[in-house]
């Protein structure tokens, strides 16, 4: 070999190994367009950094800045640059950010707080300004993002955007990804019209309720509002209002909502629907606690305005109600005349007498017939709530006072009356008992229509009745062969 080949080989060598050591010192980095470079400090005349995990004063370890599209130029042998992809969350679709380095989260939080940091875009202002680590209260809707995975996680429908760092961070983001899933939180939530169905939202962070509280109240729902939270979807300015944690007042219709559901969940409940002939009386569970407008001598309950807890004084008339079912009771109470029937083979379709059977007579004579009875009721809608408040419904009011009323005063007829009298006498007896008892049923926010009395009766096993009647028709037979 010529010295000229030996001095090309020779060059060729040096140039090869120049880009070698070129190549793996770092010196130059080219980062495609659709992806990001984190950058990882190897080294520093700083030091390593004492706490955390992102080096924000230049020491070793991984850097809050990321790297953009294009040729960038280091110190040789200083950076690792780890290129990952930009953070993309479709369209219709929720990101959820998990932060690795921040301030520590409260004893009392569930979710780490943005109220001063929520840029995940710039990790320097993030930390810098108070950000905490642990899953975000906001969120991500459809976009692309360019965000630093050494410091945020983030979780989407079809995939985790992260760098990993060792082997726990698989299964802690895969069981937050388990919850969010089954909760179907990577879709917005949609409440349908068709589907008649409003949303019933529970809050799984900020202060709990006070002792004795089951509804945490409405916050915030005002568009109006400087805290207006627009139906906890900035869960920042719900607890900014003086939210709670728990089972809220506040319920969802028909719309498209994006929550973080991690901090809020939705049970989906029918509609109220009140029938025409009804009002409802609300009976609510939370509130304040209202003036009792029942006068200081009513000791049968409160009843307080609208609003308050209680039995409210003014009903809700026919239609469909977004109500909520845990923070009250919605009492149905006919409007219409209804009919209670005392005979235990007849059941009206309301079924308030499905409990009722004829009324066991004992006569003057000695006789022990059953009575049937029909009673035509009303009840003013505006005395509605009087009857809830006294009673809890319509059916217990029967049951407890109405039954042992009407029975009581047929019996006292009954006993002085002959079982002939009792059947001859009958229209006298009906008209009498409608005027009397007319008053008895006022005292309970009632109005008594009518009385319609039957046929008095044997049990199977008597025969002494059967024997009266037909000495009857054998008298007016005898009496009707004297004539002719």
């Amino acid at each position: 070999m010529s010295s000229s080949q030996i001095w090309l080989a020779a060059i060729g060598g040096i140039a090869l190994l120049a880009l070698v050591l070129l190549k793996s010192s770092g010196v130059i980095r080219y980062i495609p367009n659709d992806r990001l470079g984190v950058l990882e400090k190897l080294w520093s005349l700083k030091g390593s950094i004492s706490e955390g995990l992102i080096a924000l004063e230049g020491e070793a370890g991984f850097q809050p800045e990321v790297l953009r599209g294009g040729f960038h130029f280091f110190f040789p042998f200083q950076y690792r640059v780890h290129q990952v992809p930009l953070v993309t969350i479709p369209q219709g679709q929720i990101g959820y950010i998990f932060a690795r380095d921040g301030v520590a989260l409260l004893p009392t939080q569930t979710l780490a707080s943005n109220e001063t940091a929520d840029d995940f875009e710039n990790t320097r202002a993030f930390i810098g300004n108070g950000g905490q680590k642990g899953p975000q209260r906001k969120i991500l809707r459809e976009g692309t993002y360019a965000i630093n995975l050494a410091q945020f996680i983030v979780l989407t429908q079809e995939r985790f955007y992260a760098i990993s760092l060792n082997l726990a961070d698989g299964g802690v983001f895969e069981k937050m990804s388990e919850v969010v899933t089954s909760r179907q939180g990577f879709q917005p939530l949609v409440i349908k019209d068709s589907e008649d169905v409003i949303g019933i939202v529970t809050i799984h962070d900020g202060p709990a309720l006070g002792q004795g509280e089951i509804i945490a109240p409405a916050v915030g729902n005002e568009a109006n509002d400087p805290y207006f939270h627009n139906n906890f979807q900035d869960p920042q300015a719900f607890l900014r209002a003086g939210g709670y944690r728990g089972r809220q007042h506040q319920v969802l219709v028909e719309g498209t909502y994006y929550l973080n559901r991690l901090f809020a969940t939705v049970e989906l409940v029918p509609k109220t629907v009140i029938d025409v002939g009804t009002v409802g009386v609300v009976v609510s569970y939370t509130g304040e606690r209202g003036a009792d407008l029942s006068g200081g001598d009513y000791r049968h309950g409160e009843l307080v305005e609208p609003g308050f807890r209680g039995v409210w004084s003014k009903p809700l008339l026919p239609g469909k109600y977004a109500f909520n079912t845990y923070a009250g009771k919605m009492v149905a109470v006919p409007t219409t005349n209804f009919v209670l029937k005392w005979n235990k083979d007849s059941t009206g379709p309301h079924k308030f007498d499905e409990s009722l059977s004829e009324v066991g007579l004992i006569t003057k004579d000695a006789f022990e017939p059953l009575l049937p009875l029909s009673v035509v009721v009303h009840i003013d809608y505006m005395k509605a709530p009087l009857v809830v408040q006294r009673f809890g419904d319509v059916k217990r009011l029967v049951e407890q006072t109405l039954d042992p009323m009407v029975s009581a005063y047929f019996k006292n007829i009954g006993q002085t009356k002959t079982l002939i009298q009792l059947l001859q006498e009958r229209s006298d007896i009906q008209r009498q008992s409608s005027d009397e008892m007319r008053a008895k049923f006022a005292a309970y926010s009632l109005e008594l229509q009518e009385v319609l009395i039957g046929t008095p009766h044997a049990e199977s096993s008597q025969t002494g009745i059967e024997q009266i009647l037909a000495q009857l028709r054998d008298r007016q037979v005898a009496v009707e062969k004297i004539e002719t």
